[in-house]
This record gives structure tokens, sequence and C-alpha cells, in this order.
């Protein structure tokens, strides 16, 4: 029964270059032999994918192919045949890069990623800090002082590894690609060279304070800024200030994990700023004027209506936290807390039970309990501010 290579990878007739060879790509993920070891289906239908891709990645293949169908390509000089194994089988058809098609394979399966017509560079590691603010800092916005230690370029050669008036040689092995093919089974495969560890070079004669290795570790001194409105558990990343990377490799980065220490004056909601403030039952019911002071040192008075309730929250606008990622600021909202006084004079109970007959009648205190009782009906004290 003759293929439909376009069946065969999912694509219709009219698809493009790009179409098809996304296409095969997935497919040749999911059957390659690595990821199904010993499953004789997912080895042909392998197979039967890559003879499909030999044929419409090449135009003059896939012509013949729309025009004659699998008769037009199969036969001497005509294409994979029925036995070809396609790129990991019987050869590379003239329309396969093996660099371009595979270089997103090898890097799935075996890392690294290949190496596209010279060595591997493989940048520095990346390194993580952890510093801590306070919330006046994130405020306004801080720089800091960092020290750590890391991998810098060896001054004395210069991240060659070699020593003055010496050099590095070309790789035998993998010639200077800094990767090497290795063949089992049906299919080969890339690997980084282990003679070089996918340098493409070696040094002859090694630095002495380096050893060779083009690489030392040092202390790093940098300042960090911290901009205003920073919040807890943000992360900074700074470029190129990471570990130097092998033999002249780009540098990784550094990433700045920022805590912000809690402020027992504020509590932070995104760029809100909260405060606590307590008011007596007297300045609850006649109604006060509080000032407060925000987290910039400015004061501001808020005034609060007679009978204000406990919990109440009052907002003032643009005196909380600069906006990170935008303009303006966010706002204080003060949250009051009436407070009940634990211990009273005589006079001052005298006084306030006279209260209490004035809101429940005049029979109201003789069944009321002490202002710190809280059996069954509450006291007094439950009874006039609503505890129970």
């Amino acid at each position: 029964m003759a293929e439909d290579y376009y069946g065969i990878l999912g694509v219709p007739r009219n698809a493009s270059e790009a179409e098809i060879k996304s296409a095969y790509r997935k497919l040749a993920m999911k059957y390659h032999p690595d990821r199904n070891p010993g499953n004789k289906e997912a080895e042909e239908q392998f197979r039967r994918i890559n003879s499909a891709y030999e044929v419409l990645s090449d135009a003059k293949k896939r012509q013949m192919y729309d025009r004659f169908g699998e008769a037009g390509v199969s036969g001497p000089g005509g294409g994979p045949g029925p036995g070809a194994g396609g790129p990991f089988g019987g050869g590379f058809g003239a329309g396969v890069d093996v660099n371009d098609v595979f270089g997103d394979l090898f890097e799935s399966f075996f890392g690294g990623g290949a190496a596209r017509g010279g060595r591997t560079q493989r940048r520095g590691n990346d390194l993580k800090y952890e510093v801590e603010v306070t919330l006046e800092d994130a405020f306004s916005g801080t720089q800091l002082p960092l020290r750590f230690d890391k991998v810098t370029t060896c001054e004395t050669c210069r991240g060659t590894g070699a020593r003055a008036g010496s050099g590095v040689k070309r790789c035998p092995q993998c010639r200077g690609s800094g990767r090497v093919q290795m063949s089992q089974g049906f299919f080969s495969m890339s690997q980084t060279c282990p003679n070089c560890g996918g340098e493409g070079q070696i040094v002859e004669n090694p630095c002495k304070d380096c050893r060779g290795a083009g690489r030392v570790r040092r202390q790093a001194k940098l300042t960090v800024k911290i901009p205003p409105g920073i919040y807890d558990g943000a992360t900074l990343r700074i470029s190129g200030e990471g570990e130097a990377g092998p033999r002249g490799a780009p540098p990784g980065d550094l990433y700045v994990l920022v805590r912000v220490k809690s402020d027992p004056r504020f509590e932070r909601v995104e760029d809100d700023l909260v405060a606590e403030r307590s008011v007596d039952i007297a300045e609850a019911g006649l109604g006060t004027t509080l000032e407060v002071v925000t987290i910039g040192g400015e004061r501001t008075k808020i005034k609060l209506p007679a009978g204000v309730q406990h919990g109440a929250k009052f907002r003032v606008h643009d005196k909380g936290m600069p906006k990170l990622h935008g303009r303006g600021r966010g706002d204080l909202i003060v949250k009051v807390k009436v407070t009940v006084p634990q211990d009273l004079t005589d006079e001052q109970r005298r006084r306030l039970e006279d209260f209490a007959r004035s809101l429940h009648g005049e029979g109201a205190p003789s069944d009321a309990q002490g202002p710190h009782d809280k059996g069954e009906g509450g006291g007094l004290f439950n009874k006039i501010f609503g505890k129970e």
C-alpha cells in the first residue's frame, strides 16, 4: 500500500516548508527510539516519519511525489525507498540539513545543544543573592553594597587558560567543533566531545594562576539599586554580573531577591498601607480628630465622626507606597480600634451606670453584672457596647 507522506506528518498538501519541518520535529520527538525503548511500533513509525520528511523537505522530490506518488521518488536515485531509514538510517537525503533539523532534538535528548557550525559556548552560571531592607527603604528606594564570591575571568591569561607566549590548539578528536558523532544501532547522535569538554580547544601550557581553566574565584563588589516601591519577594536581575563563562563565553546574570522587613506601624496591602489607631469609648461616641504620621514622615489629620464604630476604615489618598510599575502612590488606610477600659474608678463606674440607665431604662443596672463579668447576659459593658 502506497504511503501518504502528508498524512504521516499530519499536514495538508499545500503545507509550507516551515509547517512540514515543525510537524516533523514534534513527531520525531514523540517516536524517537530513545523515548520508546523496545517499542517496535514506535520504531517503525519513526522510520516512516523520516522517510516522509526526507521527500517533502526536498523541493524536487516533493514535486515528483505530488505528480507520481511514491513511485516517483522510490528506486535508484529517487528517494528513501521501502527500506530507507531517513536521517537516522541509510544516510541523509539531499534536502535534509542535519544541523538545522536535529539541533533541537540533540539538545532535548542529550543537553547542551548542537553546535551549528562551531563549538558550543556555555555562558557562565547565574548567581542569586538575598538582601533585606526596611519599609522606609522600600518606600524611598536605596542603594546597597554587595560583597560575594564568584568565578571571574583570570586576569593573568585573560581567560584563555594558557600561559603567556603559549596558546591553545584545536581538539584533535572533534576537530574544533566541540561535538562528536556517536553511532548506536540504526541511528546516530551527537554529544559533547569528552576530550575537550565541548570547548573545541585544548590548552597546551596551562596558566599557573587558573591552571588552564581561564577563570578564578574572587570576591566581587557591587552596588545594587533598590527602586522605590519594591515589594517583598521581588527579584532584581542584573545582567552580566553572574559568573564568567569559560573561554570568553558570556557571563551569567545576578539575581537579587529582596526581602522587606515588617513594620510595626503599617501593614502593606499591595501599594496601600494600613495603620491601626486606637480611640477610647468617649472619643468614639463623641467624635474626634486623629493625627497620623505617614510612611514619608508627613503629618495628616483625620476627622472621626461621632459614633464611629470599631473597625471603621478611613482612606487618605496618595499617602501609601510608590507604585513600582506605574506612576503615583497607593493610599494610607487608617483602621479605627475602639478600646474599652479594664479598670474603672467608682466614679467612672457610677457615671457609666447612669449612662446605661439612659439607654436601657431604670431597671437595667439592677440586673447588670460587673464591667468584667462574662456570664450569660454579657454584663453592662457588653450591653452598652454591643459585645453580646
